[in-house]
């Protein structure tokens, strides 16, 4: 007997959020960054053998490639499309050892999620949408994994859909799962050449209705302060310190364009990480802004901040290195208008209202954009992502599967 979609989807976000699959932006010889990455990576492929595929593609660097057949009626062609979810989760708060929580019918209060955190209305509106619903919540000690276990758990139902004898028509559909997504690093290794897809759609998403066709552009700039260390009874006129070197580079950076300190369309410096001592400091910034030529001009103000910072320190030494770590997808997105009107047609055949929003941050579909396959995103129905107040909607999610496989249908009406 079929298990009905939600069952379907809740069931398998549960099973794969159990998994450690963490990823660490600290290891750098090493990909994925995490064993549990490669666990559920395996457990995927052994779930979608289960459901008959056979073209199946597993990278040890981090990627599973799952390629699905046509059905379409004989002599007729279709182009290929994907869809691509991550399957670690971020480090903000610990991501491993997840233990979810499912509310069957939620009934409007507020939800306490251990002795210290409470899942608040007044924080959360969006809770009051789905009185009667089923959510899954955290315990409070950990994230859930929404980002973007949701996204593979309705990607996974896509497939199994799919696969059926009773499947809708469809033409071929390429299922990528990606690792070291959070790490900004995820794509470093991918082939894209792999790939025959006309553009493909990222199901890493937050609340429902949400769909997104433009992020930032990214870059991250690591900056070394060499000082002079000396005895500290005797270090003046001598002693040079790259922790005082450090916090003056960082207190000149205008707190007005920090993330805490803006929203919408504006960008900001970000720092991220600093560790050090007398003689050398390290600090990492995240700059992050919609315009390329706003995301230069940040680098170029560091730059200019690190040479002034070396004339105030006579002797020390300040080092800069930037890079372009993803850039914003619409410039690939818009040369297409069939990759988002599939969108907007999936959700008029569906009666759900979608709102296109931008997102403040990136996705590996971005990544795969600047490699020349244009690549939205699609809500999965999480909320408070990379925090241990994340909860996650099953009807949204059951919205999110229902709403890719109207794409499929859209692009099997397309001929080539």
């Amino acid at each position: 007997m079929k298990i009905p979609l939600s069952q379907n989807l809740l069931e398998r976000f549960l099973r794969y959020v159990k998994i450690d699959t963490m990823s660490d932006p600290h290891v750098i010889d090493q990909r994925p960054t995490s064993a549990g990455q490669i666990e559920l990576l395996r457990l995927l492929e052994q779930e979608l053998r289960e459901i008959g595929l056979k073209d199946l593609a597993f990278d040890p660097k981090g990627y599973l490639i799952a390629r699905i057949p046509a059905k379409l009626p004989k002599g007729k062609k279709a182009p290929t499309i994907g869809f691509m979810a991550h399957v670690d989760v971020a480090d903000d708060v610990m991501g491993n050892g997840v233990k979810p929580r499912v509310i069957e019918t939620y009934d409007g209060k507020d939800i306490v999620l251990n002795d210290t955190y409470t899942l608040a209305v007044k924080e959360n509106p969006e809770l009051l949408s789905y009185l009667g619903h089923s959510l899954v919540v955290t315990d409070g000690t950990t994230l859930l994994g929404g980002d973007n276990k949701a996204g593979v758990a309705i990607l996974m139902v896509l497939a199994e859909q799919l696969m059926s004898p009773d499947s809708i028509e469809h033409g071929p559909v390429e299922l990528i799962f990606t690792t070291d997504e959070e790490t900004g690093a995820g794509m470093d290794a991918f082939d894209v050449n792999q790939l025959k897809s006309r553009c493909c759609y990222t199901v890493d998403g937050g609340g429902f209705g949400e769909i997104e066709a433009e992020c930032f552009n990214a870059a991250t700039v690591e900056v070394d302060f060499t000082g002079i260390p000396f005895h500290l009874g005797a270090a003046r006129g001598r002693m040079v310190n790259s922790v005082s070197m450090a916090v003056t580079f960082l207190a000149a950076i205008p707190q007005a364009e920090s993330p805490e300190a803006t929203d919408g369309r504006y960008g900001y410096y970000c720092a991220e990480e600093i560790s050090g001592s007398l003689a050398q400091t390290h600090v990492v910034l995240y700059l992050r802004d919609f315009e390329m030529a706003e995301l230069e001009r940040r680098i170029d103000a560091l730059q200019s901040l690190a040479v002034t910072t070396e004339k105030l320190f006579p002797g020390g030494k300040v080092t800069l290195q930037s890079k372009i770590v993803y850039q914003n997808m619409y410039d690939s997105i818009k040369k297409d208008p069939l990759i988002m009107q599939a969108i907007w047609q999936a959700g008029e055949n569906l009666g759900i209202k979608l709102e296109e929003k931008i997102i403040r941050g990136g996705t590996d579909g971005a990544r795969l954009a600047e490699m020349g396959i244009p690549t939205p995103n699609i809500f999965t129905g999480s909320h408070n992502l990379h925090s241990r107040f994340e909860w996650v909607a099953v009807s949204a999610m059951e919205e999110s599967a229902l709403l890719v496989e109207q794409i499929v249908s859209f692009w099997a009406g397309v001929s080539i």
